[in-house]
């Protein structure tokens, strides 16, 4: 199996491919082992990625966007006279290297696809990569992979050993406590700084810069083109990860400048230690002690940041011997189920749902998180950390428990009052979850003669399916033939129309006579293009299947462990070749797909 994992970072982009009789290896484009994650939208409107994108960049600064991903949430780049949906922005990424992939490998696809994300990402982030991924040509089985969980199966732990990863990208710093289980890997905590990361520190640098010379001529400093030099700038900064100073070469009328590291590290300073303090109270908050801090993303280069970790900590933390390509690399021992994280470490914000196992692939042979997806010995010449713990005897700081304080003087009365306000407030916290917990019904609830439906039509396990949209789309009881349905399949039936398209929910007596009628309908396209892939939202996880023959979308969904499926129409458009079966199915994750 050709396995392609992706770790598309805010600033660089790497990828790494497996394949049978092969060692994993880092895929070079444009003769280089790490692509910037850049775009640029010409004047036809076609995006440009990469160090293409940077050159063009000198042309038309306003054409250009260095980090896409941080735009996620915007919904659309703006990119000179082009409105861009950021979907099709970072699906243009990983276009380029599916192409560059597929090159070398003679015109063949990868048959299975990872894509690594920051692990405090919540579902709609997550949807907008999987649609980007879809669009992009990736047809493949895809698995979404928490980017420090691939960072920790690349030091290659030992069961029950945790390891605390220090990621400083290019636009976030993200740290998180993984800890190695016989089936894969459990995050007990994480936390971020999304407002710090190597691009920050480029910027603070350039400023320092410009305070140098635009006394010489503040006017012509204020007509440069900062982004083209912000390139130059992040060379100086990695050149000063080796050397003590860097000389930055300026345009006329500024002479060239002369950085060294400590005027580096005091403009940085105050970022990474705000970084370094984030690590410590992740740690603490995992309750546990970790054999070791490891260092991934680029700008973890910096040597400040082993200086202050170390400072802080009374630990040598181990940088990674490739800290830019470890994430891409440790993405293929990550189990295909093999993630969990601990409930009451997820962060807020971070859907309920999402505080499940991960996986996106139908149920597969479990693989120690120590062997590689290919079954293919570990490279040597990767140098991996010795297995076990690495950093064993490392002395990490605990912290005493504090006594509680005593208020002096406070009288019994208030005791007993404030006795009483914890009882009432227990009860009114024990009732809301007794009743949240029945606000989703059983697999066994859903099993056999479905309940009595609702006004719109819906069970309490059709609605559980249907989440949002049976609240915002027009629904009602039964099938109304503007849709599609799934031919021969009886049970209780709703119908919603959402955003111009038409969603049928069914809830049958028996998940296999669902799957055999889902089957059934599948077979009948045989030579329509078909997308495949496994959602999770809402307490519910299954699969689903997209097509667009002559241009009509069609998603079969299906869940897992009860026998319910739905079916999403999309209606056919003027150009029917544009509605594709990767379009249809971003379609079902992004309005449709309980949970988002």
């Amino acid at each position: 199996m050709r396995v392609l994992s992706v770790d598309m970072g805010m600033s660089n982009t790497v990828a790494v491919l497996a394949a049978p009789g092969q060692e994993p290896r880092v895929v070079e484009v444009d003769g280089a082992a790490v692509m910037p994650s850049a775009v640029y939208a010409d004047e036809a409107g076609v995006i440009l990625v990469g160090r293409d994108a940077e050159r063009q960049a000198r042309i038309d600064p306003a054409r250009f966007e260095a980090t896409p991903r941080r735009h996620i949430d915007d919904g659309v780049l703006r990119l000179g006279a082009s409105v861009v949906p950021v979907a099709d922005a970072l699906a243009a990424v990983l276009r380029r290297v599916l192409d560059e992939t597929t090159r070398q490998l003679g015109g063949a696809l990868p048959d299975e696809f990872r894509l690594t994300y920051p692990g405090r990402w919540g579902l709609p982030r997550q949807n907008t990569l999987l649609s980007a991924a879809r669009l992009a040509g990736m047809t493949g089985d895809i698995v979404l992979v928490p980017a420090s969980v691939a960072a920790a199966a690349y030091c290659r732990l030992a069961p029950g050993a945790s390891v605390a990863v220090y990621d400083l990208g290019g636009g976030t710093f993200d740290v998180a406590v993984i800890e190695a289980t016989g089936p894969g890997f459990t995050v007990l905590a994480e936390d971020g700084l999304p407002d710090f990361g190597g691009a920050d520190m480029d910027r603070l640098l350039l400023e320092y810069i410009g305070r140098q010379v635009s006394n010489r001529d503040a006017a012509k400093w204020q007509q440069l083109d900062h982004r083209a030099l912000l390139l130059e700038v992040r060379a100086a900064k990695e050149a000063l990860s080796g050397r003590p100073q860097a000389e930055m070469p300026m345009p006329e009328p500024f002479a060239d400048v002369l950085v060294t590291r400590p005027e580096l590290e005091a403009l940085v300073r105050p970022g990474l230690t705000r970084s370094v303090e984030l690590l410590t109270a992740t740690i603490t908050a995992s309750g546990v002690r970790p054999s070791g801090v490891y260092l991934v993303g680029g700008a973890s280069r910096t040597p400040l940041v082993a200086t202050l970790i170390g400072d802080r900590l009374r630990v040598v933390p181990v940088l990674a011997d490739r800290p830019e390509a470890a994430v891409a690399l440790g993405a293929h021992l990550v189990p295909r189920h093999g993630v969990s994280f601990r409930a009451q470490q997820q962060p807020s914000s971070q859907p309920p749902q999402a505080q499940q196992s991960l996986g996106y692939l139908p149920p597969a042979q479990q693989q120690s998180p120590r062997q590689s997806l290919t079954n293919q010995p570990s490279p040597s010449s990767q140098n991996f950390p010795n297995t076990g713990d690495f950093m064993a005897g490392a002395n990490f700081p605990q912290l005493p428990p504090q006594p509680a304080p005593v208020r002096k003087g406070a009288s019994k009365a208030t005791y007993v009052a404030l006795g009483a306000i914890v009882v009432v407030a227990l009860l009114v916290l024990g009732g809301f979850l007794v009743f949240g917990q029945r606000s989703f019904p059983s697999a066994a609830d859903c099993a056999g003669q479905p309940g009595s439906p609702d006004d719109k039509g819906f069970t309490s396990c059709t609605r559980q399916l249907a989440g949002p949209v049976a609240d915002q789309g027009d629904c009602h009881g039964g099938y109304d033939g503007s849709g599609l349905t799934v031919p021969g399949l009886a049970g209780s039936s709703v119908t919603c129309h959402t955003s111009g398209q038409t969603v049928v929910y069914i809830q049958a007596t028996s998940l296999d006579e669902v799957n055999r009628k889902v089957a059934a309908m599948m077979d009948a396209y045989p030579s329509s293009a078909k997308v495949k892939a496994q959602w999770r939202g809402n307490g519910l996880s299954g699969g689903y299947e997209a097509l667009a023959p002559s241009g009509v979308g069609i998603v079969v969904f299906t869940v897992s462990d009860r026998p319910l499926v739905g079916v999403l129409t999309a209606p056919a458009t003027s150009a029917p070749s544009s509605l594709t079966a990767a379009r249809a199915a971003g379609a079902f994750e992004r309005s449709v797909q309980p949970g988002t």
